[in-house]
């Protein structure tokens, strides 16, 4: 039985000059883990029992970044699943996409990580050393720019 969790790609956008273009004002948020490694990658986490895929999505985010539900909108068509193998057992991360409602919003850290970072795209793949985060990062950024 392969490991489950589900996380949220959380972007804002900076207000800038009007000729400067949209996808130059997105910046992405990753988060550096506080143990192993110390990666970055988005806000994510286990399925608890009784949960849905998008619950565990919004709980891992409020409880790793300090962002409520209410704080992000959830971006419609936008559904990655990855699957790779951790200490040699399968395991699934399923990302959706969110934007932050208001971009001056505060991240409060759980003990899970000790930084953040808001990057944009080239800086955030280049953060997330995993070869599947920055493709999911660069088709993510793609679908935005395709909704322009």
């Amino acid at each position: 039985m392969a490991v489950r969790a589900c996380g949220l790609i959380i972007y804002r956008r900076l207000q800038s000059a009007p000729s400067s273009k949209v996808t130059d004002r997105i910046e992405y948020l990753l988060l550096q883990t506080s143990y192993g490694t110390h990666h970055w990658t988005p806000p994510k986490g286990h399925v608890d029992p009784g949960e849905d895929d998008l619950q565990t999505a919004f709980r891992e985010t409020q409880e790793e970044a300090g962002l409520q539900a209410s704080q992000l909108t959830l971006i419609e068509g936008y559904k990655k699943e990855l699957h790779y193998p951790v200490r040699g057992k399968p395991k699934t991360v399923i990302y959706w996409l969110a934007e932050m409602k208001d971009c001056n919003t505060e991240i409060k850290l759980s003990e899970e990580h000790q930084a953040f970072q808001w990057l944009k795209l080239e800086d955030a793949c280049k953060f997330a050393e995993y070869e599947d985060m920055q493709a999911t990062l660069k088709e993510a950024h793609q679908f935005l720019c395709s909704k322009e």
